[in-house]
């Protein structure tokens, strides 16, 4: 059974003139859903869309620690350490 899509709002940006025809010639992948009321459907990846909304979601939770989202240790195996330590935290929630 297919999963439902997230609802996002990456909808927003959906124009092919301003959007998504100057990354498609820089090279990019397209993950952005079509909207619901388009005239002509456009095609894009789920699973990618999916994965990326994952992650964003990460990010997004990560924002609370503060030491993180300040950059506060100057060190990059400490900043490492901290990220692991709140990705850690959050996964056992």
């Amino acid at each position: 059974m297919a999963q439902k899509l997230p609802a996002g709002h990456d909808k927003a940006f959906d124009a092919d003139e301003r959007v998504i025809q100057p990354w498609q010639q820089a090279g990019k992948v397209v993950v952005i859903p079509p909207k619901a009321n388009r005239t002509t459907p456009r095609a894009y990846d789920q699973d990618l869309y999916r994965a990326r909304h994952l992650s964003e979601n990460f990010f997004a939770r990560l924002k609370p620690f503060r030491a993180i989202a300040t950059r506060y240790d100057k060190r990059a195996i400490n900043f490492a350490s901290l990220v692991y330590l709140a990705a850690s935290v959050l996964w056992m929630k």
